[in-house]
């Protein structure tokens, strides 16, 4: 828990308690694909995860919780993404109330963008 960040958790506090366990277990997995991952709000209130470049962030809306993935080519052999499949930049998973993700396919697309931004980013990989 030492890289979290007090401002990513006033923005998860603010929703409904069934949004605040999806943010909290997105939050934990992200950090357990990699440690040394950080936390920091951009755009003035959103929760971005980043490790030598975006790698994910949070946004809540009515009715489902957004984890953007920052990465259109990290691989997602089990179907997690389900929005913007076909974007340039990234992609989405959109996760409703009572909506689980499964966390080893999770970490796995995780652990795939960091390691991409480690070789520098998606963009140098895919030219």
């Amino acid at each position: 828990m030492q890289n979290y960040n007090s401002k990513v958790n006033a923005y998860i506090k603010k929703f409904p308690l069934w949004q605040q366990d999806i943010c909290n277990n997105i939050r934990k997995l992200i950090h357990q694909a990699e440690p040394m991952i950080k936390e920091e709000i951009k755009r003035s209130v959103q929760p971005y995860f980043t490790f030598r470049g975006n790698v994910a962030a949070l946004l809540n809306a009515k009715d489902h919780v957004t984890v953007f993935i920052y990465d259109p080519i990290a691989p997602d052999p089990k179907g997690l993404i389900n929005q913007g499949k076909n974007n340039l930049t990234g992609r989405a998973i959109q996760i409703k109330q009572g909506g689980v993700i499964n966390s080893r396919a999770f970490i796995q697309l995780i652990k795939s963008v960091v390691k991409n931004n480690k070789a520098g980013g998606w963009r140098k990989l895919k030219n």
